[in-house]
Order: structure tokens, then C-alpha cells, then sequence
């Protein structure tokens, strides 16, 4: 018995290593690489993956590498490998895995959009065009780093932003800036959103009727990042400057086929300082006013966005959130010298200090649900997002009567406000998309948007007999600003090989209800309006094509503007509202080329804007006192060319450029003669940017603005040049960057003005000219 014993262990071991080598099954690979199949470029970060026959779950899955190659592994069987990329039809292909296979070139198909079959694009450039207008991909502009979202803005063709962050397209400050495709009181201070955090921005200068019809401009949709790519990703970036200047944050996403995670976190501090001189003469009095103010500010920020994504069969719930919390502390001091300009003799002189600090918080969610069907062309998506934004600022103000000097024994007079602002936006959205044909398609929605703007201001006088502060009823106020737009749109899109068009018609109807709490004031107005538009393009061939848009537009006057109450930090030039405002209706019309080829990529257009009921700022001067406040003026024309050109003139050279030049005729006639103005203006941009061995990336970023018309005067020209420099490090996972902004130290804003009652000039100049240095790793 005993000798069977070894003879049976030997069976049982023979037994048991053949069934392991058979449960360990051979594994095959699946090799290949994606590419576009309109101009065969490679396709990074397409999400690969590989199913069994009617499993919801990937045997295996992966992205393409940075030149589209990817791979898998997986044990014989029968598999459907699925390709999945944002802008791409989905694709699906049969494999019957029995040895290693190569594939070779697998191409994906762009998503069919109409009238954005031909795009001016370039993987090089952080740039893109269409027919509606153009995308930024700030990620690939070396001058974004450490930036915010206005740094951008600021390299983008057709935008101008002035020093106090507002922003211009092709001349206009009426701009209907979108979080995340959403109306947000975020969007009031763009210069607290990183450029880390944004994954693209898209900017429409004449919309369809699927957007607002707000904004004489057009719409800026700043979209942020969430990730997209299967398994776990993530990027952290690191900014110091002189001065102390501090940006850093990180990013990471976690996504499956049946769901995404994502957050992101950023951390912003920004000192500078800076100073402003106004010269003002009132012709009647023959008094010349001098103004220098001197500034420090130190600004700190959070910013928080954060989301989900579950996916199941056809459906997409998404949840986004985006925080953000600031503290703002400055320091202005205004010196005053007023003079008689025949005799120079002294008049009046003063010096007021303010010191302001500000405390900002507000947060944006939304809730999306998406279905999509077998058809790509249709879809619907429901939205209800709400956002609340708190504003409190602080304001001492000291004051040094008949004295140039800034010492204790000077001090007499001193005056404190408080600002408490809350803005409340709601939205709730519906959007359906369904095809009729092959060749055509509808498009239909409803959206209500509601918004509340409370502003209580408080301004304070100290009375020395008292020994307290007492309010100043005659300036402080609570202005509360309510408002609900209620829209539906009506889209019909057909195509053919050569030619492509949507008719769109949308209609909006207006409550708006403001309330002086100071003389229990109230106004109501409501109307309804009909914004039609039309997109089409005509596509000569496969690299060419015209387009031409309309549509007719509306910008409704802000809160801010209606407010009549008066901002008296400077008591000699003081900004208030105008509560009888009414809105502007526009009508925009362009037309356009897009071209794109081998090496190089061209879009132009040619616009005209035609303004009834002008919205702009003129000054008046009651009592020796200039009061700078809104006004409708008659009318306002404005027109002119776009020209927008990718170059690659080597492989290590390519060049990014744009013009923009367009004329302005204003009539505000109605207030004065002298309100009526015309003139000409252009801007270019150019970025210029080389690659070298070892890694070692270089760009140049210059901008440039010719001087423009206002209501009584014009703004001056001004221009600034950038320069970067990147080294790749860790197989392009990693980068130490350093960058040199305003080389040349001469970015500031200057202006002057010319009326029948006085002339005034400007000059405003923060420091621009510092150094950055940033690095960044990505997994």
C-alpha cells in the first residue's frame, strides 16, 4: 500500500500542474492606431475598449498614446473593441481573438455637426474655428500659466479687456459670459477663475437661437474640466512670481464606463501695485484738476469645482458644483490739486485714502440628465442649475483737507461705507434634438432664467461733535434688482453635399422689477420679443468653405447701471446708475471663409452690427463735479474684418496671428452734438511659438491695440509682448516653465475726452512687467 503511495502523490501532482497551465490561458494582444479620417492626424486620448459579447462591463480597456497608438491584451474569444472620443462617432469593430493581432490605422469619424464639417484647427495651436466662432484651449499658450481666465482672454483674437477686467469683443462690452454652457453669478468676477481649471472656452460672436439672445457682442462659454478619459488621471501645477505672487492647484477624475468622478482645486494670491492720473479742465470755470492716485493690492482666492457623471443604458445624470471664495485687500491713495488755469493760483487740495477689503463667496450647482438614442442627431438634455454670490466690502476713507502731505496732524475728516451684495441666479433649461431626414434635423427648447441682485450700501461720516459715526441718507441705499427671461427657440437645420444652413427663431419674454428701499420706488417693465437667425455654409471642397450668419440680439441694461445711488470714493469725479435705461436691440450680420490645408489654417470674416439705443457711459459735469454715468445713446454702427491664420513654417516653428480692425460710428445726438463720435480701430495678436531639442519649448505672445473711439473721446493704444520658455521632462508628464510678462513694460490704459464744457485725459498703469516661474506633472 505503501509503495502506491508515491506513485499516486506523482498522479495527483502531473494532475493538478495541467489543470493550472490550462486555467492560466494565454493571452492575445490587440495593437493599432487612431487617427482622424478627415486630414489622418493622430488622435490622443481616445478611450479604447474591449467587451465580451452582451457584457456591460470592459474585459479591458486603455486611451491612445499622444501619437494615437494603443493596446490590449485579452484571452481568446470572440470581442467588440469600442473606440470613444468627445466630437467623434462612437466606433465598433468585431474581433475574433485567437492570436495577436495589428490592426493598423483605425480612423474615427467627427461627430456630424452641419455647419462644423470644416473647422480651421491645429493640435499645435490653442485656437480652433468654425462657423460659429472660435474655441481657445488655454492649455497650449505657455503665457497662460499661473493666469487667470482674463489672461486668456487677453491673447484671444477679436477680445480686448480693459483695466478693470471688462470684456470686449470686436469693439462691444456686451457680452454673455456661460459657465459650463449656464447663466452663473459667477461670471462677475472673471479675474478669480484660474486658467488651470478651464479645459476650453468658446466664443460665438453671432449665435443661433439656441443661445440667449442677450449680448450685443456675443457669448463666452468657459467651460471647465472634468476628465473624460478611462481609469484614473490627474494634473498638478505650481506658479511663483515676484512679489509673491502664488498659483497653484491640481485636478484628478476617476472615470468607468458607468460613471465619472471629478474635482479640482485651486489657490490664488496676487499682489501688485499700481497708479492712475486724470487731468480734468471745465471750460466755464477756468479750473484745471490734477489727480494722482497711488494703489497696493494683495488678493487671495479659492476655487473649488467638483462633479459626477453616472452613466446607465442611453441616460447621463451629471451633477457640477463650482466654489469659490476670495479676500481682497487695497489701498488707494488720491492726491487733488485744483487750480485756477489763468493765474495758477491754489483753489482747493486734498489727499483721500481708502482703505477697501472685500469678502467673496459664492457657489454654482446644476443637475443634468442626457439621453441619447441610437441616432446621433438625437438627443435631449435637461438642466436646473442655481448660483448665489455674496459680495461685502469695507471702505475707510481718510481725509487730509488743504494739505498735500499725508500726516496724522492733517487728518480731518473721515468717512466708512459698507457694501453687502447678494446676486441669485436660477435656471431651468430643456433641449431637444431629433433628425427629420438623412439631410435634416429640428431642434426645439425652453428656458427660464431668474435673477435677483440686492445691493445695500452703507455710507458713514464721522461727526466730531457726536464722536461717532452717523449715515448719510442722501447717499446710502438698497437697490434690489429682480428678473425673469422666459425663451423658447425653434431650429430647422437642413444640408446637402455643398451646402449647409439652420433658420432659427427665438422668443423672449421680459420681467424686470426694481425697488429703492431708500423712497420705496418701484418699476416694473416687461416685453416680449422675437430673435430670428440664420447660419449657413457653402462648402467648395473638402479644405474650403464660405459661410454667412444673422441674427438680431437684445442687451438688456445690468443692475449695476440702474442703480442711481452714487459711488463718491473720489468726491470730485463721481460714477453712479441711471434707472431709466432701456435695453438695445441689434441686428449682426457676417460673412466668412475657412480654409484649411497642409501646413497652415485661415479663417476671415467681415461683420456689421447695427445698434439701436446705445449703452454707453458719458460724463456731465454739474457744480464743478463729473458725474460718469450710462446713457442710451441713438444709434451706433459698427463694421469691419477678422482675419485669424495658423502656420506651420517648419516642424519646430508655427505661428498664431490674428487681425481685427472694424470702424465705429456713434450718434448720441439725442443727448448733446457733442455725444455723436466715429472713428477706427484695430488689434492684432501674435504668438510665436518653437520647439527645440532635449524638450526645450520657446513662445513669444504680442498684442496690440490701436487707440478707439468712445461716446466723447477715445481710449489709446497700447501694446505689451510676453515670453516663455518650457522644459518636458518625464516622457511629457512633467514641465518647469518660466515666463516673462509685458517684456517691455508698457501695458497700460490711457484715454482722453473733449466736450463743449471740458476736456480730460487718463492715464492707469498696474505693474505688468514680472517674471513667473511654474511647474506641473500630469498622470
Amino acid at each position: 500500500m505503501k509503495s502506491l503511495l508515491p506513485s499516486a502523490l506523482g498522479f495527483l501532482l502531473c494532475l493538478s500542474t495541467t489543470f493550472i497551465s490550462n486555467a492560466q490561458e494565454k493571452t492575445y494582444s490587440i495593437e493599432g492606431f487612431l487617427q482622424d479620417n478627415a486630414n489622418a492626424e493622430a488622435l490622443p486620448f481616445v478611450q479604447v475598449a474591449l467587451f465580451a459579447p452582451n457584457e456591460a462591463s470592459p474585459v479591458a480597456f486603455s486611451n491612445s498614446g499622444d501619437e494615437g497608438q494603443f493596446s490590449l491584451t485579452a484571452a481568446k474569444g470572440d470581442y467588440l473593441l469600442r473606440f470613444y472620443l468627445i466630437g467623434f462617432e462612437k466606433k465598433e469593430l468585431t474581433i475574433n481573438l485567437t492570436t495577436n493581432k495589428k490592426l493598423g490605422e483605425v480612423e474615427l469619424k467627427s461627430e456630424n455637426q452641419n455647419l462644423e464639417e470644416v473647422v480651421v484647427e491645429s493640435t499645435k495651436f490653442p485656437i480652433r474655428s468654425d462657423v460659429e466662432g472660435i474655441t481657445i484651449n488655454p492649455d497650449r499658450n505657455l503665457s497662460n500659466l499661473g493666469g487667470t481666465l482674463l489672461d486668456i482672454l487677453r491673447n484671444t483674437p477679436s477680445v480686448s479687456v480693459t483695466e478693470e477686467g471688462t470684456v470686449s469683443l470686436r469693439g462691444s462690452s456686451g457680452t454673455n459670459v456661460l459657465i459650463n454652457g449656464r447663466n452663473s453669478s459667477l461670471t462677475q468676477n472673471l479675474d478669480q477663475i484660474p486658467a488651470s481649471s478651464i479645459e476650453y472656452i468658446k466664443i460665438i460672436n453671432n449665435p443661433n437661437a439656441r443661445y440667449d439672445a442677450e449680448a450685443e457682442g456675443g457669448v463666452i462659454d468657459i467651460v471647465l474640466k472634468k476628465g473624460e478619459n478611462l481609469g484614473t488621471h490627474g494634473n498638478g501645477e505650481f506658479t511663483y512670481g515676484n512679489r509673491g505672487r502664488m498659483n497653484t492647484g491640481a485636478n484628478i477624475n476617476h472615470r468607468t464606463l458607468n460613471y465619472n468622478i471629478f474635482a479640482g482645486y485651486n489657490f490664488r494670491r496676487w499682489k501688485s501695485v499700481g497708479e492712475r492720473r486724470r487731468e480734468r479742465e471745465i471750460f466755464e470755470d477756468a479750473e484745471l484738476l490734477k489727480q494722482n492716485t497711488f494703489l497696493t493690492d494683495d488678493n487671495m482666492g479659492h476655487n473649488l469645482n467638483f462633479g459626477a457623471d453616472y452613466y446607465f443604458g442611453n441616460n447621463i445624470i451629471s451633477y457640477e458644483g463650482f466654489f469659490q471664495s476670495g479676500d481682497d485687500n487695497e489701498v488707494n491713495t488720491l492726491y487733488s490739486d485744483l487750480r485756477d488755469k489763468v493765474s495758477d493760483d491754489l483753489v482747493l487740495e486734498y489727499v483721500r485714502k481708502n482703505v477697501e477689503s472685500e469678502a467673496d463667496d459664492g457657489i454654482d450647482n446644476a443637475l443634468i440628465y442626457e439621453r441619447t438614442f441610437e441616432s446621433p442627431d438625437k438627443s435631449l438634455k435637461i438642466i436646473a442649475s442655481n448660483s448665489y454670490r455674496n459680495q461685502f466690502k469695507t471702505q475707510n476713507i481718510s481725509i487730509y483737507r488743504n494739505t498735500s502731505e499725508l500726516l496724522n496732524e492733517n487728518l480731518n475728516g473721515m468717512e466708512r461705507a459698507f457694501t453687502d451684495e447678494k446676486r441669485y441666479v436660477s435656471v431651468f433649461q430643456a433641449d431637444f434634438t431629433s433628425p427629420l431626414s438623412p439631410s435634416s434635423k429640428i431642434e426645439a427648447g425652453l428656458k427660464s432664467n431668474l435673477r435677483k441682485f440686492d445691493n445695500d450700501y452703507i455710507y458713514q461720516r464721522y461727526q466730531e461733535n457726536s464722536q461717532a459715526y452717523i449715515a448719510d441718507p442722501n447717499i446710502s441705499n438698497r437697490f434690489i434688482y429682480k428678473d425673469q427671461i422666459h425663451a423658447g427657440y425653434f431650429i430647422y437645420a437642413g444640408k446637402s453635399s455643398k451646402f449647409d444652413y439652420t433658420l432659427g427663431l427665438r422668443g423672449e419674454y421680459t420681467f424686470v422689477d426694481t425697488f429703492l428701499a431708500n423712497t420705496a420706488e418701484s418699476n416694473q417693465q416687461s416685453y416680449f420679443n422675437l430673435f430670428p437667425s440664420l447660419q449657413t455654409q457653402y462648402k467648395i471642397d473638402a479644405e474650403n468653405a464660405l459661410k454667412f450668419t444673422y441674427s438680431r440680439r437684445i442687451d438688456r441694461p445690468t443692475a449695476w447701471r440702474l442703480n442711481p445711488f452714487p459711488d463718491i470714493t473720489d468726491s470730485l469725479s463721481v460714477r453712479r446708475g441711471n434707472p431709466n435705461l432701456q435695453p438695445e436691440m441689434i441686428h449682426s450680420i457676417e460673412f466668412g471663409y475657412l480654409g484649411n490645408f497642409e501646413n497652415a489654417s485661415l479663417s476671415s470674416n467681415l461683420f456689421y452690427r447695427h445698434v439701436d439705443g446705445q449703452l454707453d457711459f458719458v460724463t456731465l459735469i454739474e457744480d464743478g463735479i463729473s458725474y460718469s454715468q450710462p446713457a442710451n445713446l441713438n444709434t451706433a454702427v459698427s463694421y469691419g474684418a477678422e482675419i485669424i491664420g495658423l502656420i506651420d513654417i517648419a516642424p519646430w516653428w508655427n505661428l498664431n496671428g490674428s487681425i481685427t480692425a472694424f470702424g465705429i460710428n456713434i450718434d448720441g445726438s439725442n443727448i448733446g452734438e457733442e455725444f455723436k463720435n466715429k472713428g477706427f480701430a484695430w488689434n492684432s495678436k501674435l504668438m510665436s511659438s518653437f520647439t527645440f531639442p532635449l524638450g526645450f519649448s520657446f513662445q513669444l505672445a504680442g498684442n496690440y491695440e490701436s487707440a478707439e473711439i468712445e461716446a466723447q473721446g477715445r481710449d489709446l493704444s497700447q501694446y505689451y509682448l510676453d515670453a516663455s520658455m518650457q522644459k518636458s521632462l518625464i516622457k511629457k508628464k512633467a514641465a518647469l516653465s518660466i515666463s516673462l510678462r509685458d517684456i517691455f513694460d508698457t501695458r497700460r490704459y490711457a484715454g482722453n475726452s473733449l466736450t463743449n464744457t471740458f476736456s480730460q485725459s487718463f492715464y492707469a498703469k498696474r505693474e505688468s512687467r514680472f517674471v513667473m516661474v511654474s511647474a506641473k506633472y500630469k498622470f
